[in-house]
């Protein structure tokens, strides 16, 4: 029988992994019992903190095991709308919230609200690695438009706008993955103008929103003219280390949210009743909780930097997020090249820039997701293994 187009072009058709080869391998070389120093993926190496896992237990125990409600709990609901209000100034009621199966699963719903089949969405390259098979999972064709790591990968306006015209959305990630870049309010004005000049839904994901290392985060929803066109993604995963609890929200227009009612009928008929419980407390209870996980990431970050100054790695610190994002031109390889000689030759896995898009070739990622000491241990390996490689060059 013939599988869909849609599914076969998910990856966009190209060979396996797309820059993740060097993930795979890591992984294979782990399975084969080979010690391996994992700086690959955004995965906590801290547990959920207990509170949130006992009111899991004590909601499932109690009997919210039941069909979920497809848009949320509302207790859930309100929680969520309480906390964007607060957080962004922009008045937010449980009509403008439903809840989904994590981040990703609020994104696809997003792009299913704002693309007919055909239609384009613009993503920015560098982007995380699943935007563009959402944009194709619902439907629609994917453009890509550059930010420069010369201009601290800030969307710039010109570009943006020379890349709108016929387009009806945009995703952007602020704070960025991979980069660690927060858009300044300058930069977010002129995405802002640009939506509305080109008409277009702007799709915000703001999942490490509580993760800032160095000036602020503002929703773009909270500008002039944006709420009624902004759709926000955010999740529990990176805040409150519940990866695996797939808890996320849209935040957006009240016909929107109630529009993504269907969606969630036909495909995960809502969150389980026990983790929307446990996310509650989460939200309600768990701010010392955020409060430190944010720490660990910006001390990371800072020990990070510190660690690779004055080598042959170029590093400008991360604004926000829990990644650094390294520029090892200077080595003479590609990100991809060096990511698999700096795994065969010193067993540190990182990702390739170009795991993520044209934009950031030449670099490589790093997730702050491993003990401290290790982390430092690591990185200054990373940086002796860049300077051999310039040395010979």
């Amino acid at each position: 029988m013939k599988l869909s187009t849609r599914i076969l072009t998910l990856d966009g058709g190209g060979p396996r992994g797309d820059g993740w080869s060097v993930y795979y391998r890591a992984r294979d070389m782990l399975a084969a019992g080979e010690p391996v120093t994992m700086l690959c993926i955004g995965e906590h190496d801290r547990k959920t903190a207990p509170f949130i896992l006992d009111a899991m237990e004590a909601s499932a125990r109690g009997g919210n095991t039941g069909y979920a409600l497809a848009l949320g709990q509302p207790g859930l609901r309100d929680a969520i709308a309480e906390r964007v209000a607060a957080e962004t100034g922009v008045p937010t009621e449980r009509g403008n919230v439903i809840v989904t199966t994590g981040g990703q699963a609020a994104l696809f719903a997003s792009m299913c609200a704002a693309l007919d089949p055909g239609d384009t969405a613009l993503i920015v390259d560098p982007f995380y690695a699943t935007y563009p098979a959402t944009v194709r999972g619902a439907g629609g064709h994917v453009r890509t438009v550059k930010a420069r790591p010369e201009a601290g990968f800030q969307l710039e306006r010109a570009a943006l706008d020379a890349a709108a015209e016929g387009a009806r959305a945009l995703l952007i990630n602020t704070p960025h993955n991979p980069t660690g870049a927060v858009y300044s309010r300058e930069t977010l004005e002129g995405i802002a103008e640009v939506c509305i000049r080109h008409d277009l839904w702007l799709i915000s994901d703001e999942v490490y929103s509580g993760q800032v290392h160095e000036g602020e985060h503002i929703s773009p929803r909270a500008l002039p003219g944006m709420a009624e066109r902004t759709l926000v993604v955010g999740s529990l995963s990176k805040s409150h280390v519940m990866t695996g609890f797939r808890l996320g929200w849209v935040v957006g227009p009240e016909a929107a949210i109630e529009a993504m009612r269907g969606l969630a009928n036909g495909t995960t008929y809502g969150v389980p009743g026990f983790i929307q419980d446990a996310a509650e407390t989460a939200l309600r209870e768990g701010a010392a909780e955020e409060a430190e996980v944010a720490a660990l990431y910006t001390r990371r970050r800072n020990r990070a930097v510190a660690a690779l100054a004055g080598s042959a790695v170029a590093v400008s610190p991360p604004q926000g997020a829990m990644y650094v994002m390294l520029d090892i031109r200077a080595t003479g390889m590609g990100g991809e090249a060096f990511a698999m000689a700096l795994l065969e030759r010193e067993r540190i896995a990182v990702m390739p820039g170009e795991s993520f898009g044209e934009a950031a070739a030449g670099h490589v990622r790093v997730a702050l997701t491993i003990e401290d000491d290790a982390m430092v241990a690591a990185l200054r390996r990373l940086a002796r293994f860049a300077e051999s490689l310039r040395e010979a060059a």
